[in-house]
């Protein structure tokens, strides 16, 4: 890696929790098996089973993580990746089946020239030996960026925005992504691969955000 171990021992890792969607917390409650969860995630269970987040939304990581998607720093995916595929190894008991990162849309794909969750996908992929799948799963319409709207117009920008064309059938499937606020995206694609037959779904992200970030 291209860190010295003081630096990355200083970074902003995830500590206390929920343990269904990572939520940043300072006090969580435990549901009726002894699972702490957030106070959203005992009313309203997510699509998806789980998600692992290595990093805060927090200084480094954020400048970090916005000079990849922002700025064409690709080396910066590598370096991320390889410290999500590390902790993710650690942290991981049941293999997933696929990795499938969060699709672009074409023309954003093409104004961006890469999708950032699927450069963090790779390093991941290698070292945990889980194929990526970035073809079974397409976003049918460009939306406006997820962090330039509020928090409550997001869950209605990305609705019904994924197709899943290929066969997850009882797939236990990883989604991976850049940073995670409110979920909606994640819970979108989370939803499709529900309803496409997917069997486990776990969410893989680089770093949480608070809701108020």
């Amino acid at each position: 890696m291209d860190l010295c171990l003081g630096c990355q021992t200083d970074l902003p890792y995830q500590k206390q929790a929920c343990q269904r969607c990572a939520l940043p917390l300072h006090g969580v409650h435990d549901d009726e098996s002894g699972v702490a969860l957030c106070g959203n995630c005992l009313n309203d269970s997510p699509a998806y089973d789980r998600v692992l987040s290595v990093f805060t939304y927090a200084s480094p990581v954020d400048r970090l993580i916005q000079d990849l998607k922002f700025h064409r720093k690709l080396h910066i995916a590598r370096l991320l990746g390889e410290i999500m595929a590390s902790h993710l190894a650690r942290r991981v008991q049941t293999r997933p089946d696929l990795i499938i990162p969060v699709p672009l849309h074409s023309a954003r794909l093409r104004e961006r020239g890469y999708n950032q969750a699927l450069e963090l996908a790779r390093p991941v992929a290698r070292k945990l030996k889980i194929p990526i799948d970035y073809r079974s799963c397409e976003r049918l319409r460009a939306t406006p960026a997820q962090s330039d709207l509020p928090a409550n117009e997001r869950p209605r920008n990305v609705e019904g925005v994924f197709s899943i064309t290929g066969n997850v059938q009882g797939r236990h499937i990883a989604i991976i992504d850049d940073v995670m606020t409110t979920g909606s995206t994640v819970e979108e694609l989370a939803t499709a691969l529900r309803e496409a037959g997917a069997g486990a779904i776990d969410v893989w992200v680089c770093a949480r955000a608070s809701l108020n970030d």
